[in-house]
């Protein structure tokens, strides 16, 4: 990486350590829970999860419960998951309905969000039934993701986005669809969880299978000035890692990719394992969609291409590993978390779009690669996760106030700690 841009990430992402007690404190997770989540923009599902008007599911982060519902063809809305009588949750799970009728007195709201009725009207002479509707989160779209915002006052999806859809316009989410989804409980701080897959710093000790092919010491990040909630990283994908010192030719970082393949191809004379495997990505992507990719770089063929939209939104843009991750704090406990993890294939060109995948709550115990929608991925997501409860009890065991972050490979970390702390001091 040019040192021009290594200190320009870390002049974006500042230089002090982070407190540990912003993963250790209760008080650390009470305030985000406050101020945070209570206040930001994020994501909630994709639009193909409620594809009928009357669809809904859960989205939950700390305390918060909001129902996301389908009301019409082009309308998604979210409403706090508590009836206006005695605060009991509408709903518990996800399905198709026709109106929200609390269970426990029969208080009922239309998908508009207004107030049907209730036994005993009569009894009630305080309640207006033009005045008593659902309060509602705001909803906002964008790359076939709903996204919500809990607070009425903030600022729009689009300002909250900055330069990510720029960056996604030759290759909008929009056109691909939900393959898989499977969500796992992690023991850890959801900052841990999430700091854990913004770097590729970790791959030496944690994949070490994977340095035969992916250039993690070349890894490329991205923090920009003026721009607050996005940051990316590209990792090369068909070239050895700067750490096999005695170096690996071109035809062995081939048929490392292609240890579960049994048609491996041959690297021409004079050519290069990436080469090839670009074309056989093109290929394979034609074959699947029929669509066409010619003009897919041989980057947005191979590499990961990893953007982060804060706080806790992960796409990726290419092809070769389709990944998106969400991280959120698991109900009130600030040493547990919920990882989701998506794929998303592109879409078949000319054919009906699949439905979506249902979502995979994994067992506690569970591990990724008890999920087979996610391939040979889940494996490498098990390594990724394997030392996280190691992390938090670390962390907590730790003599000292500050984490100690790298100056470039961990400039992520550092931008989003650094617009996580000015979130926070919000009044």
């Amino acid at each position: 990486m040019p040192p021009t841009l290594r200190d320009t990430a870390a002049d974006a992402a500042g230089t002090t350590g982070v407190p540990r007690d912003r993963y250790t404190s209760v008080g650390s997770h009470r305030l985000e829970l406050d101020r945070l989540w209570a206040r930001t923009w994020q994501m909630a599902c994709r639009l193909e999860q409620i594809p009928q008007t009357g669809d809904s599911l859960l989205y939950g982060v700390g305390r918060l419960s909001l129902i996301i519902v389908r009301t019409g063809a082009d309308e998604v809305r979210a409403y706090r998951n508590s009836c206006l009588h005695r605060g009991t949750q509408l709903r518990t799970g996800p399905g198709p309905i026709g109106e929200l009728r609390c269970p426990f007195h029969g208080f009922t709201w239309a998908l508009d969000g207004s107030f049907l009725g209730m036994p005993c009207p009569w009894d009630f002479p305080q309640v207006d039934p033009d005045r008593f509707a659902l309060p509602e989160a705001r909803v906002g779209t964008w790359g076939g993701f709903v996204f919500v915002n809990p607070d009425p006052f903030a600022g729009s999806l689009e300002d909250h986005l900055e330069t990510l859809p720029a960056h996604f316009a030759s290759a909008p989410l929009d056109d691909r669809v939900l393959t898989a989804h499977v969500v796992r409980r992690l023991p850890c701080n959801w900052k841990v969880a999430l700091e854990a897959f913004i770097e590729s710093f970790h791959t030496v000790a944690v994949h070490p299978q994977l340095l035969r092919t992916s250039g993690d010491v070349q890894t490329q990040y991205d923090t920009w000035p003026g721009v607050h909630h996005v940051s990316r990283m590209i990792t090369p994908v068909g070239v050895a890692s700067a750490h096999l010192v005695d170096g690996v030719d071109e035809q062995e970082i081939l048929d490392a990719m292609f240890l579960t393949r049994d048609d491996p191809d041959v690297v021409p004379e004079g050519g290069t394992a990436r080469a090839v495997l670009a074309d056989r990505t093109r290929r394979d992507l034609v074959e699947r969609t029929g669509g066409d990719f010619d003009d897919l770089t041989d980057c947005e063929a191979l590499d990961a291409i990893e953007y982060f939209l804060f706080p806790n939104f992960v796409p990726w843009a290419g092809y070769t590993t389709p990944l998106v991750y969400r991280f959120r704090p698991d109900g009130d406990d600030h040493r547990s978390s919920l990882m989701d993890v998506m794929l998303l294939d592109p879409a078949p060109a000319g054919r009906p779009r699949p439905p979506a995948a249902p979502t995979r709550f994994l067992d506690d115990g569970a591990s990724w690669a008890d999920a087979p929608e996610l391939g040979y991925l889940g494996r490498i997501l098990d390594q990724d996760t394997a030392t996280l409860e190691r992390v938090q009890r670390g962390l907590e065991a730790a003599d000292g106030p500050d984490v100690t972050l790298a100056s470039y490979q961990e400039s992520r970390i550092r931008h989003f700690q650094a617009t996580l702390a000015a979130t926070l001091a919000r009044p």
